[in-house]
């Protein structure tokens, strides 16, 4: 997925309100007594601007386990943790053009204690999947995307070694509220791959762009 747009950080600041003492001289000897003054003063509640936040249920990672290979290739699948983007702004708070996306990439699997060579992200591909409904249309999940060697569907055979969408919205000011979506995930490598535990990372990125 290709950004060509600013993308817009939001920052929350707290402005501290600061009372300094009323002093008042004891009133000397002889001196008409004084009146007391009462001071008051109203404080509100500081207001935080709303924001555009990712969490990810369980990030304990994710174990892939082997489940279609055939002749072609070699398959292991699993499932993304549940990521949920959640939008707390008001919409007097929401730029025209407005919105955000969720990217993903993943990194080469290295093997842990052998000498195997690492497997690239490009033969990591997934299928997101939206879990909340979106009453305007205006957040999608994102297009499957399968590994270098086909897994047949017609997905483009590119894995996750650029940045592909999971989520988005195509106008934050349409929908406020709270996403959620996982991902179906297949690594297909060629069969002759070398035995050995790999392990990868895939990063999730939250992008806000007017």
């Amino acid at each position: 997925m290709r950004m060509t747009r600013t993308t817009q950080i939001l920052a929350a600041s707290v402005l501290g309100l600061t009372l300094t003492g009323l002093s008042v001289s004891p009133a000397l000897a002889g001196d008409e007594p004084s009146d007391g003054i009462d001071v008051s003063v109203t404080i509100t509640p500081t207001t935080t601007p709303g924001q555009v936040s990712m969490t990810v249920a369980d990030n304990n990672g994710v174990s892939l386990q082997e489940n279609g290979s055939d002749a072609a290739a070699r398959q292991f699948v699993g499932t993304l943790p549940t990521v949920t983007v959640t939008d707390t702004r008001q919409p007097d708070e929401i730029p025209a053009g407005d919105f955000w996306a969720v990217v993903g990439q993943a990194s080469a699997f290295t093997a842990t204690g052998s000498a195997a060579p690492p497997i690239g992200p490009e033969y990591l591909g997934w299928k997101p999947r939206l879990l909340t409904d979106s009453t305007t249309g205006a957040v999608s999940a994102g297009e499957p995307i399968s590994s270098v060697v086909s897994d047949g569907t017609g997905a483009p055979t590119v894995g996750l070694q650029g940045q592909e969408l999971l989520v988005s919205t195509a106008d934050s000011a349409t929908e406020i509220g709270t996403s959620k979506v996982n991902a179906d995930l297949a690594l297909r490598t060629p069969v002759d791959v070398a035995a050995g535990q790999y392990h990868s990372t895939l990063t999730l990125s939250l992008f806000n762009q007017s």
